[in-house]
Parts: structure tokens; C-alpha cells; sequence
């Protein structure tokens, strides 16, 4: 399973388990395998946005936590199914 996933699952269950600056440094870490993907391997490209766009969407649980949580949920759901995970 990829790392950034990880990350997001473990903060929607349970949000006090990540700290703000945990989830913003792993939205960048997410962008920068993101970038780094082959985009010739349209499935991995697909995967990296998924997980970079769950990363990102946890990050900015502060600044609204419910959609923030939709947002990743929905991310991470992508993920597996692109993955079969």
C-alpha cells in the first residue's frame, strides 16, 4: 500500500492520531511521487494523483474537517480501486 494512503486512513480514523504538520509534509511528499511518476503508465499516474489528492484533502482538514475527510475518503477509495488494493 502506498505510504501517503497510509497516512490519510490512519488520520480519518482517528484524527488526533496525525498532527497538521505530519498531514501537510505528507501532501507534499504525496506531490513530489506524484510528479515523479512515469506518466507513459497512465495506472500509476492515476494511483499518484489519487494518493497525492487524499494527502492534500487531509492537510486541509483545519481549515474545514468534514469535507476535508469526504474529500480524502473519497481519494483513498479511488487509490484502491485503481490499484486493486
Amino acid at each position: 500500500m502506498n505510504k501517503h494512503i497510509e497516512v490519510v486512513k490512519k488520520w480519518l480514523a482517528d484524527p488526533q492520531s496525525v498532527t497538521q504538520a505530519e498531514l501537510e509534509a505528507n501532501a507534499k511528499a504525496a506531490n513530489a511521487a506524484r510528479a515523479a511518476a512515469d506518466a507513459t503508465a497512465v495506472a500509476a499516474a492515476m494511483a499518484a494523483d489519487a494518493a497525492w489528492a487524499a494527502a492534500w484533502a487531509a492537510a486541509m482538514a483545519a481549515d474545514a474537517a468534514w469535507a476535508a475527510a469526504a474529500r480524502a475518503t473519497y481519494w483513498v477509495k479511488q487509490y484502491e480501486e485503481i490499484t486493486n488494493a
